[in-house]
């Protein structure tokens, strides 16, 4: 069969690629298009375009580049016509896959989707068009296969890929010597993976250094941005190590870090943590008018309470920074730690590429 797959940043192109390693095992004959980045490309995805060009993180940052975006989506509905894929899947990227989900539908291509858009922190009755535009959902968070079911949607929850992918991890055993980091605790800075989202949160995060004098930062980079945006962590002589994130978070006594799944990476490294968010003042006033989750870091929407430290926007500064990363260190330790192995047990299901890819091969088959 032939396999149109859409992934719109990195951690959505590694999951795509462990997707596309598990179909190739249930289809002998499968051929994959699509759109993504290095991942998907060595898993063996002819690749239209990266995902580097398309990262726009905001409401008011999608506003500013909506003829690029517009561009994109053209391209990418007359390339899916040009190939006739036996299926579109759509890896999460809400804003961008919900479009070419009704575009691909109303062409009468199959529709799968792999990792739910956050439709339940806002716009909620969006459900109901993805019950149309989408044949299967395919989440991994356990709370959505229940909320999917109050529009008479039924969802295939199928565990989550990023416990996979840290249980499979295997430390390199030269990490500190290969870098020539100090016999020092590491506090790891994770500033996320979108050039915008470096830029509004390292030059905060690296305030702080000169006050834990007793800890080494390590910032953990992505090369596929241009090395200019990580210039600031010279000027505070901290160190960059480019795509070795797990490596970092295996050695690190705390981390700060951007919110995303890198959270619920650090949480399932055990790694006491900071998770912050900051973006443009219309974005988050907007935001705040329409989201409705109780949390940002999905350690703590996934537990259903705060488990980590959150700071957002006003609330993130170099003195709330200081102050909570110096409880996660000391006073929060041990109660942090009991709360990551709840959550552990909570997501442990494991071969989840390998669950879904028997998933989608069976619906496809079926009359």
């Amino acid at each position: 069969m032939k396999y149109y797959i859409i992934a719109g940043e990195k951690s959505g192109d590694q999951h795509a690629a462990n997707l596309i390693t598990a179909l190739k095992q249930q289809d002998a004959a499968a051929e994959f298009r699509g759109w993504g980045g290095e991942a998907m490309q060595a898993a063996g995805t002819d690749l239209v375009q990266h995902y580097s060009e398309m990262a726009f993180m905001g409401i008011w940052e999608v506003v500013k580049h909506l003829g690029k975006i517009r561009h994109f989506l053209k391209h990418c509905k007359q390339d899916i016509v040009a190939y006739q894929p036996d299926v579109v899947i759509l890896v999460d990227y809400a804003g961008f896959n919900l479009r070419i989900a009704k575009f691909a539908k109303k062409q009468g291509f199959k529709v799968f989707y792999y990792i739910s858009p956050k439709i339940w922190a806002w716009n909620q009755g969006r459900a109901k068009t993805i019950r149309k535009i989408v044949d299967r959902m395919f989440v991994i968070l356990p709370f959505e296969k229940d909320f999917y079911r109050q529009y008479d949607y039924e969802v295939d929850y199928v565990g989550n890929p990023v416990y996979d992918m840290v249980k499979a991890f295997k430390p390199q055993a030269n990490f500190k010597k290969k870098h020539f980091l100090p016999d020092k605790p590491i506090i790891a800075v994770l500033p996320g993976s979108r050039k915008q989202e470096v830029l509004s949160l390292l030059i905060p995060f690296l305030s702080i250094t000169r006050l834990f004098s007793d800890y080494q930062f390590v910032i953990a980079g992505v090369s596929t941005l241009p090395k200019e945006v990580y210039t600031e962590a010279q000027h505070h002589e901290v160190r960059v190590v480019f795509d070795e994130t797990y490596d970092l978070l295996y050695h690190a006594k705390a981390a700060i870090v951007a919110s995303g799944t890198a959270s619920l990476e650090t949480a399932l490294f055990k790694v006491p943590q900071v998770v912050c968010y900051k973006v443009s003042p219309i974005t988050y006033w907007i935001g705040k008018m329409v989201v409705k989750a109780k949390y940002m870091a999905l350690p703590n929407l996934i537990m259903d309470k705060k488990i980590v430290p959150e700071l957002l926007q006003k609330d993130f500064n170099t003195n709330t920074l200081i102050e909570e990363l110096q409880l996660v260190l000391h006073k929060n330790r041990l109660s942090i730690a009991a709360d990551y192995r709840e959550l552990e047990e909570k997501l442990k299901r494991p071969s989840v590429a390998n669950y879904t890819a028997s998933l989608m091969w069976k619906y496809l088959n079926e009359k």
